[in-house]
């Protein structure tokens, strides 16, 4: 287990109290419970979703060309 140290806003530390306290859970838990919801819900996709990922050409080859960009270091921030 490690040891995270953060700073919030007053503001949001407040929003995260009043959460915490809503589950009856302690801060640290419920910032933990929260990444956690976040990280599965939204960073990840389940399968028929990358079904439809991986069966969209046109998507793949947008992909494949962003890379070759990148890699080549021809892309403009904006």
């Amino acid at each position: 287990m490690k040891t995270l140290t953060m700073r919030v806003d007053d503001s949001v530390y407040q929003m995260i109290k009043i959460a915490a306290e809503g589950q009856k859970r302690n801060i640290s838990n419920f910032i933990e419970f929260a990444t956690l919801q976040y990280l599965t819900s939204v960073q990840y996709v389940d399968n028929s979703e990358m079904n439809e990922i991986l069966n969209d050409r046109e998507l793949l080859q947008n992909l494949q060309n962003g890379l070759k960009d990148l890699k080549a270091r021809d892309y403009k921030i904006v």
